[in-house]
């Protein structure tokens, strides 16, 4: 395993996760069910899902498309998103 690519992803998630809306849906079930440790392995569970699916789909477009144009087509629609949201478009 390399260490450094760990740390550099389990970093950016971790910050990009914080008190997002995520976070919010958690609290709420929570909160409403009270039952803290099913909602905990339902998080986990779905997470780990849409991790699987992100990083396969990574994995296969990097076979066809530079990381290059990744990262600036990613970089685009967030700065489109943000824009969308400054606007209420969306």
């Amino acid at each position: 395993m390399d260490w450094k690519i760990f740390l550099m992803t389990f970093t950016a998630v971790f910050i990009a996760e914080l008190a997002d809306k995520t976070q919010l849906v958690g609290i709420g079930i929570a909160a409403k069910t009270g039952n803290p440790v099913s909602v905990w392995f339902g998080s986990v569970a779905a997470y780990m899902l849409v991790t699987v699916i992100s990083v396969a789909v990574g994995a296969i477009l990097a076979k066809f498309i530079k990381p290059e144009i990744i990262r600036y087509f990613g970089g685009i629609v967030f700065i489109v998103i943000g824009i969308l949201l400054l606007t209420k478009k969306i």
